[in-house]
């Protein structure tokens, strides 16, 4: 239960599948704190946990062992089967998509689709944060999806906590302000994002569908790379068990096993004033 004058998250979620401990992990510390959680999908379907996710004997390929704990197990299958996932936002309602330059009345469709963006930015000024949970899924449904990069734009305008766990971060590289394209917004930032060690040579799924891939579509490693410049880093930390960086107002966590930190990385942001953790 929310506690009177909490905190609220707003958390996103693909349809395709999303990796329970990212999920559960962060969660664990919203709860524990009384925090008020909303969510969201890129259509307002309801989101599913991927099974390997909730399967203990699952081994994971690159990593040889198992990253699911029995615990983290039964707390996903838990979720999963509770109504708290029912009816999230549905972000293809919530925010309108950016007409093409090719439309007929292209000017007064701009306008109105501005308009239509700071309302939005109006409404979310109610959350004090935003994790936006990873997963094979986001590769489908967030990594490029322009409502959600202005979802996160409005965060970033409104200078509150942005935190992505393992491909959940690839939007944060793609997020960009339609008049500066050729920068992203961690440019100059410290990252970390799911590396190219653990990536699949093969079996990359995704809920919902039969389409089963070899590795996944892009190295999301190189993207935060390119996309951090010069200026910035991407930390992989291949070799340590947790990789979490904190480099305001960004908190981004590599893959499984940092789904706890990373939640309990944005209580701290949140309450504590945390600005930079990691590097």
């Amino acid at each position: 239960m929310a506690r009177k004058n909490a905190k609220k998250i707003l958390v996103i979620l693909s349809e395709y599948g999303y990796w329970g401990e990212e999920l559960v992990g962060p969660l664990h510390h919203f709860d524990q704190r009384g925090y008020e959680v909303d969510f969201a999908t890129p259509t307002g379907k309801r989101a599913h946990a991927l099974p390997p996710s909730m399967d203990p004997e699952y081994i994971d390929p690159p990593l040889g062992k198992s990253v699911t704990s029995e615990k983290v197990a039964e707390l996903t299958r838990r979720i999963d089967a509770s109504d708290r996932l029912d009816d999230p936002i549905d972000i293809a309602g919530w925010l309108p998509e950016r007409p093409y330059t090719a439309d007929d009345g292209y000017l007064r469709k701009l306008e109105a689709y501005h308009h239509a963006v700071d309302t939005v930015a109006q409404e979310l000024d109610a959350y004090d944060a935003l994790l936006i949970v990873g997963g094979s899924g986001p590769v489908v449904d967030i990594a490029n999806n322009e409502r959600v990069h202005q979802i996160i734009l409005a965060f970033l305008a409104a200078d509150k906590p942005i935190a992505a766990e393992c491909y959940g971060v690839t939007p944060l590289a793609f997020a960009r302000d339609w008049e500066n394209r050729g920068r992203s917004i961690i440019y100059g930032k410290h990252v970390t994002g799911h590396c190219k060690e653990y990536d699949y040579k093969d079996g990359t799924g995704f809920l919902g569908t039969d389409f089963v891939i070899g590795p996944p579509p892009y190295p999301l490693e190189y993207i935060l790379r390119d996309a951090t410049g010069p200026e910035g880093r991407y930390h992989g930390n291949f070799g340590k068990e947790t990789s979490v960086i904190v480099d305001y107002p960004f908190i981004t966590g590599r893959s499984t096993p940092d789904s706890y930190l990373t939640g309990e990385k944005v209580v701290e942001v949140l309450e504590d004033g945390l600005r930079r953790f990691g590097w």
